[in-house]
């Protein structure tokens, strides 16, 4: 029998890994604990980067993305461009359980919740909103009058700055569980890139990019830009990785490495983004390029502990 063991990304992880842990040691099938600490997450209505909550687009819509995935089985299923249906990563559950496809979007993922007997629901919180408008690069406010309240706060980051990230950016929630079975299951659910372009899907959704898991090799998932994930298929590379006799903390530090080299190809500085795994034994690892900061949780033990990540940077 297999000790059970959690790994989730970000601060935020650690609520995902403290609901998961318990559900693993009562005897859940993996794929059930992880998608109850996903949900956890998704329903965080402080958390702007993942679910209900989140901070818009560029045009003020939000719109959910996810992807699900069962080692034993290798069956998935995904949802991109969510609108008004609360739980993303219970949409992509049922899309792989109901229907003979992996990737539903916009309108056709709406309606197939809707046929699953989900509720429309408002998305938006006041939170939610009034941080978009502080920060929306296309916000426009005179300095001055008004009361005297002086200048609007300056934006952090535009809709096409895909390369600054913090959790209330685009950081996804990405959970990987091993149950007493010794079977492996991955959620991995996101609101995107906050003012992104209406239509952007990043990794999140795609399977073997953002999320793979086999029970035969080991689980990964990524947070971050998700564009350079997408172009190195990260967490099937990660998997692949491990299947060819790499631990998971070689296995995340070599993708790392991948976006590094592919960036320095392209002409550009590296993405920030991280990669964490887990293997059919219950051995974890992550890693992060330079300027990450990232943090992840991880629950074995009855224990649940945030880590920092190695920070890997470019060969020169």
């Amino acid at each position: 029998m297999a000790e059970p063991v959690v790994i989730a990304t970000w601060t935020f992880g650690k609520l995902a890994a403290e609901t998961t842990l318990p559900l693993l040691a009562a005897g859940k099938l993996a794929l059930d604990a992880v998608m109850s600490g996903a949900q956890a997450v998704e329903n965080d209505l402080s958390v702007r980067s993942v679910g209900f909550g989140s901070i818009m687009d560029k045009i003020g819509r939000l719109t959910l993305d996810s992807c699900v995935m069962d080692g034993k089985t290798l069956n998935c299923g995904a949802v991109a461009g969510l609108e008004h249906i609360r739980s993303a990563s219970a949409v992509a559950r049922r899309v792989m359980e109901k229907t003979p496809h992996i990737l539903l979007v916009g309108e056709g993922a709406k309606w197939f919740a809707l046929e699953e007997g989900f509720k429309l629901e408002m998305p938006l919180t006041v939170e939610g909103v009034r941080e978009w408008y502080e920060r929306h690069p296309d916000t426009k406010k005179k300095e001055g009058g008004g009361g005297g309240r002086g200048p609007a706060p300056q934006p952090a980051f535009g809709p096409d700055d895909i390369n600054i990230i913090d959790e209330k950016n685009h950081d996804t929630v990405t959970v990987l569980g091993l149950d007493k079975t010794g079977s492996l299951g991955g959620v991995c659910t996101t609101s995107g890139l906050a003012f992104k372009r209406p239509g952007r899907v990043g990794d999140s959704p795609i399977i073997g990019a953002g999320l793979y898991v086999d029970d035969l090799a080991g689980a990964a998932g990524a947070t971050g830009v998700g564009e350079e994930v997408i172009r190195i298929s990260g967490s099937t590379f990660v998997v692949e990785l491990m299947r060819s006799g790499k631990s998971p903390q070689e296995a995340c530090e070599l993708a790392c490495k991948r976006v590094n080299a592919t960036a320095i190809r392209r002409g550009v500085h590296p993405a920030q983004l991280a990669f964490l795994a887990l293997d059919p034994k219950g051995n974890v690892g992550a890693a992060c390029t330079l300027r990450t900061n990232f943090q992840y949780a991880v629950g074995k033990g009855g224990k649940v502990e945030l880590l920092k990540a190695k920070e890997i940077g470019p060969d020169v």
